[in-house]
């Protein structure tokens, strides 16, 4: 009878939480198709790419539906706390070995030596269908645990309400869609984002790009997601239980913000992005530490020098060895100039710069396939950093990163920033 009564407070408390998943991914959809107007641009790009799309309905069924399987078992609660952390990293041992796997039998079909790779492979062939069944079977334990793991840890921050974290956390390991970004030649912005399926080959990415820039005169970019913050999130396999940690933490922070102004209006301008994404880059970091110092110490990194900081603000960081290539300082340097020779309308001087800095990133092994416009626009919007990196001297991200410097509290920050409606709001708050 406890059995029972138990298995009926399971599913009662999953279909609760399978209701609320529900309305707070039509909420998600309507926010969103709400605030991105039809466009002659937007059009053409979709005709482009309709064969290509990512179909996030289907996947967001999917995942509801796998979130309610995984709630009727439960089988993390009949594990004890520190066998829940170890199914989470014996998961990512498994990625590791489906991953070298499938290299060894991509090796096997590229090797000339090889005469018949079909029964060359075969052994290999097996043991990578049984790794992957393991890890089928092991995936919806793990994002449980890791899910329960994170709403702790949001609770202990005092972000959670009476006990209660709203929106739950709730992700699912996924093939994550690439997406193409779109921005005008003569400045960067991203006016267009569009979710591709996960698997392009590289012609098709450059075939895409180049008619964008051909057809309709932007700079386009094919580039690789890490995470979605749909509901459930979606993330994509990995082995580093850091990044894991910060980018399930980051994805439910879009959650956060989503039922709330800032996030509301994350694709009304470039700033508002900006600060969007900044906001849930510095949130996730700090709940993904908490995550790993509470359940995984090990793993944790040392804190960063407080003194090698330059916190709310876009000056590099101090004198380094100049021989030494520093991504983040280079890059930097190189989005300063093209945003210099973009205000003086010098735009094929700036995409014939862009080139030639590729190049150089390249050489120093930095294998960025293209840069322009649209790769400023992508990867400016997350600036978390001091110094500026893709966003060269852009002052949105160091005006959160200030703002975040205000307040003693995770929590107290993210409420406060969370009612944002403008860039312009955010300074007066900042200088209040």
């Amino acid at each position: 009878m406890k059995a029972q009564r138990e298995f009926r407070s399971i599913t009662r408390s999953a279909w609760h939480l399978l209701r609320l998943g529900i309305l707070l991914t039509l909420l998600v959809f309507l926010a969103g198709g709400s605030i991105i107007p039809a466009s002659g641009l937007e059009s053409q790009a979709y005709a482009y790419t309709r064969q290509i799309e990512f179909d996030y309905g289907t996947w967001t069924l999917d995942a509801i539906g796998a979130k309610f399987s995984s709630w009727a078992l439960s089988l993390n609660r009949f594990l004890s706390t520190e066998d829940q952390s170890q199914l989470v990293l014996d998961y990512l041992d498994q990625v590791q070995l489906v991953s070298q796997l499938q290299t060894e039998l991509i090796l096997i079909y590229a090797n000339p030596a090889v005469e018949n790779p079909n029964t060359a492979s075969k052994i290999t062939q097996l043991e990578l269908e049984k790794a992957q069944d393991k890890l089928t079977s092991m995936a919806p334990v793990a994002e449980s645990i890791l899910q329960s793991q994170l709403m702790s840890v949001i609770n202990q921050a005092d972000l959670g309400a009476l006990g209660q974290v709203l929106p739950p956390s709730l992700y699912r390991f996924s093939d994550t869609p690439q997406s193409l970004v779109i921005s005008p030649r003569d400045q960067i912005t991203q006016v267009l984002d569009i979710s591709l399926l996960p698997v392009l080959d590289a012609d098709d990415m450059d075939l895409l790009e180049n008619r964008v820039f051909d057809e309709l005169n932007h700079a386009a970019l094919v580039v690789p997601i890490g995470g979605v913050g749909t509901y459930p999130t979606m993330v994509m396999q990995t082995t580093d239980i850091l990044w894991l940690t910060e980018v399930v933490s980051h994805e439910w922070v879009h959650n956060y913000l989503t039922l709330r102004p800032l996030g509301v209006n994350y694709y009304t301008n470039s700033e508002l992005r900006t600060i969007n994404e900044t906001t849930a880059s510095l949130a996730g970091k700090e709940l993904g530490r908490m995550i790993l110092a509470k359940y995984y110490p090990e793993y944790l990194p040392p804190e960063e020098d407080p003194a090698l900081k330059v916190s709310g603000s876009a000056t590099p960081e101090p004198e380094a060895d100049p021989d030494l290539f520093d991504f983040r300082r280079e890059m930097r340097a190189t989005r300063v100039t093209v945003d210099q020779l973009l205000e003086q309308g010098k735009v094929e001087e700036a995409e014939t710069y862009m080139e030639r800095r590729r190049q150089v990133f390249w050489g120093n092994g930095y294998l960025i396939r293209k840069l322009n416009q649209a790769y400023f626009a992508f990867y400016g919007a997350y600036n978390d950093d001091p110094g500026g990196g893709a966003a060269g001297a852009d002052p949105v991200g160091p005006a959160v990163q200030a703002f975040r410097d205000k307040f003693v509290n995770l929590a107290d920050f993210l409420r406060a920033i969370s009612w944002v409606n403008s860039f312009e709001e955010l300074k007066q708050n900042l200088a209040g």
